[in-house]
């Protein structure tokens, strides 16, 4: 009797989970079916916040919206201290695409920040605006290490590796840097620096000298940054709209189109909203954070304190801005 029971209960289970799922994929389960575009001129607004680790679904909302013939210009409100590499050369890179190709105006806008990867990849738009007081810049690249042999001899552990070659162990934690592995990374460093500042001389049609001047590290306000070249003007999101509206000759007759916030459903195990626009890293550091405070588990607190998720890779990132 008792296992009928339980067959049964299984099988219902199976069932509302199969009808959940179909239901799921056609976004209409526990969260809201897709937002069509209904004006005829619209301007797509895009979010861009937070520290960039993929920038997925910031790239999938702009591929998803661009080509249609109702969105007449993009808005992106950039918030954001820059990222990854690889990450902010791909967003600047379908940025610009989408610019060249349908000659839709893109404005990016911030009144927060907008450094490092996040200003790389603001550049590719046709305007970048800017609050008066907003953080502007941080041109340049970064790549951090730790040496934890101290500690690790304090703790009586002994860490070592078997190699297929010299440098396949670089930047490892349990040992001091060799100087031909500084002088290896520096090289790297100085590559990828090469490549953000050629992209800012291009895109902002500045003179070499001075990129070369304030392409070191240095953030800006956005006054300044208006001032010199690296902005085009100051103001704020409404201010962008509406320079977004006069590049695209729609005068008052324009609506501002929302993406609507993407709903976990009871498959996600979550109720809350999806807002991780270009990382994967939001509600991360806060985990991180209460898991380090509780004590509960030393892997996960040494990363936290040491920032470990960002070490040994070259950053866009403006120093010393990590949540």
């Amino acid at each position: 009797m008792k296992d009928g029971f339980l067959k049964k209960l299984f099988i219902i289970i199976l069932v509302f989970f199969g009808m959940g799922l179909l239901l799921k994929v056609g976004g209409e389960f526990f969260g809201e079916s897709e937002k069509k575009v209904s004006s005829r001129n619209s301007i797509l607004h895009l979010d861009m916040n937070g520290v960039i680790l993929n920038g997925k679904r910031f790239l999938s909302n702009l591929k998803k919206y661009k080509d249609n013939n109702h969105i007449k210009a993009i808005v992106i409100n950039i918030n954001s201290p820059g990222g990854s590499v690889g990450p902010s050369q791909e967003i600047y890179h379908e940025i610009k695409k989408a610019r060249e190709e349908l000659k839709k105006p893109i404005i990016c806008v911030t009144t927060g920040v907008m450094a490092s990867g996040a200003y790389y990849s603001a550049i590719a738009c046709d305007k970048i605006v800017v609050a008066p007081g907003a953080l502007v810049g941080s041109i340049g690249v970064i790549m951090e290490f730790a040496n934890l042999e101290k500690l690790y001899d304090w703790a009586k552990v002994s860490r070592y590796s078997i190699t297929s070659g010299r440098f396949k162990d670089s930047g490892a934690e349990y040992r001091g840097m060799r100087e031909d592995e500084k002088a290896l990374f520096q090289n790297m460093i100085n590559e990828v620096y090469a490549q953000f500042k050629g992209a800012v001389q291009k895109e902002r049609h500045l003179k070499e000298d001075i990129v070369n001047e304030y392409a070191d590290g240095r953030v800006f306000t956005g006054s300044t940054a208006v001032k010199l070249g690296f902005a085009d003007q100051e103001g704020f999101f409404d201010d962008a709209v509406k320079l977004a509206a006069k590049e695209a000759k729609l005068g008052d007759n324009y609506d501002v189109f929302e993406i609507p916030k993407k709903k976990m459903s009871i498959f996600d195990w979550g109720g809350k909203e999806v807002d991780d626009d270009i990382n994967a890293l939001v509600g991360y550091a806060d985990q991180l954070k209460s898991k380090a405070n509780s004590g509960v588990n030393v892997d996960v607190a040494v990363k936290y304190l040491l920032r470990a998720q960002y070490l040994n890779q070259p950053l866009y990132m403006m120093p010393g801005y990590w949540e």
